[in-house]
């Protein structure tokens, strides 16, 4: 009786752990932060003075920080959403022509966010039984633009994309890093100044997109 229990129990060993292995459940969400350097892609004004492009360049380049959650699908695929934002900021003379046509100058202080957020789209190789992980995201919601310069507040938003392309490596199988290469893209026809609304010509919108380079971190769950 005792050496059939045991021939018995040793069959049914190997099918008790294929039960659990089959009962785990595998992480089904990723929370993906990272922090970072931007550079905006729009072009510089021409017949602008050293002062002022010196000014504007304060500005092109500015910190990213971003975080993103989703929620696998029986696929590689996965959903969720996505936040960003970038943040610059410039001290300098500027001269500019006044309503009079009058040309003045002097010296300004300007703090500039651009923010994204929106539903997102990812496909990953994370459950593929692998230390070396990729992913790409993509990401359709509102870009919003936010600049201060002493008194006077600019706002304005519009219908945005963000793109991000990252290599990890796995730490552990719930934890990832690696470098991320983001673009984020965006215009602006209008903003409004201290409540005023002001429209800008086709050759005056106000270009919101940056390239990012960043440090990416995965959490599993």
């Amino acid at each position: 009786m005792f050496k059939k229990l045991l021939l018995s129990g040793a069959f049914a060993v190997p099918f008790f752990f294929s039960a659990q292995e089959a009962t785990t459940s595998e992480s089904r969400i990723s929370v993906i932060p990272s922090v970072g350097y931007a550079w905006r892609l729009a072009k510089m004004p021409e017949g602008i003075s050293k002062e002022s492009r010196d000014y504007i360049k304060g500005l092109k380049n500015g910190v990213d920080v971003s975080v993103s959650a989703y929620y696998h699908l029986k696929s590689n695929s996965a959903i969720g959403l996505k936040y960003s934002t970038y943040l610059a900021s410039s001290d300098g003379r500027i001269t500019v022509q006044d309503s009079n046509g009058q040309i003045v100058s002097g010296f300004v202080s300007t703090k500039d966010n651009i923010t994204f957020v929106g539903p997102a789209y990812m496909f990953s190789n994370f459950k593929d039984d692998t230390k070396h992980k990729l992913f790409y995201d993509i990401a359709l919601g509102v870009i919003s633009y936010t600049t201060k310069t002493g008194s006077i507040t600019g706002k304005g938003s519009n219908l945005g994309l963000e793109v991000n392309f990252a290599y990890q490596y796995a730490l552990t199988n719930h934890i990832f890093i690696g470098p991320k290469l983001g673009l984020t893209g965006g215009t602006l026809s209008k903003m409004k100044y201290n409540g005023t609304t002001v429209d800008f010509g086709d050759e005056e919108r106000e270009g919101l997109s940056r390239l990012s380079l960043s440090a990416a971190a995965t959490f599993r769950f």
